[in-house]
């Protein structure tokens, strides 16, 4: 299993070349995918129209989710204050939610956003930076680097 952000979910709910798609089942290698409820709220409250809205949620009930427990949101917390306290800062608390319920269910965190970066510096978290090719022109964290396979 492994745990999409939304980072990833957007650019693949909306290909329509069909690149991205295969190179995310690729990625994920016949493994499951999981998500929040966090990708769940962001995907919906993105919808264009009502159609795109039924049919996105019909998809999205159809996953399976992480859930936040108690011990999640203090944890979660807990990281955030421990990123600030050593300089590092990321742009929202609900990455440190994401990244905090990867931790708890044991599962890598696929994502193109650069707030995992620091949250994997202080925390065992196994994070999984999708880059497919139709996309690699666009900015990646500093500390990433694309490596040459023969």
């Amino acid at each position: 299993m492994i745990l999409v952000d939304t980072s990833v979910w957007i650019p693949v709910l909306r290909d329509q070349s069909g690149v991205l798609v295969a190179d995310f089942r690729k990625r994920l290698g016949g493994k499951e995918s999981l998500l929040t409820r966090f990708t769940q709220l962001v995907l919906l409250q993105g919808a264009r129209t009502e159609r795109e809205w039924r049919l996105l949620d019909e998809y999205l009930s159809t996953q399976d989710y992480l859930e936040c427990s108690d011990r999640t949101w203090r944890e979660a917390a807990r990281l955030h204050f421990d990123l600030r306290r050593q300089g590092k800062t990321v742009a929202s608390p609900i990455d440190c939610c994401i990244a905090q319920l990867a931790l708890e269910a044991g599962v890598p965190l696929m994502h193109r956003d650069r707030d995992f970066v620091p949250i994997a510096a202080v925390r065992p978290l196994k994070s999984l930076w999708w880059d497919p090719p139709s996309l690699v022109s666009e900015s990646r964290p500093a500390n990433r680097r694309r490596v040459a396979t023969r």
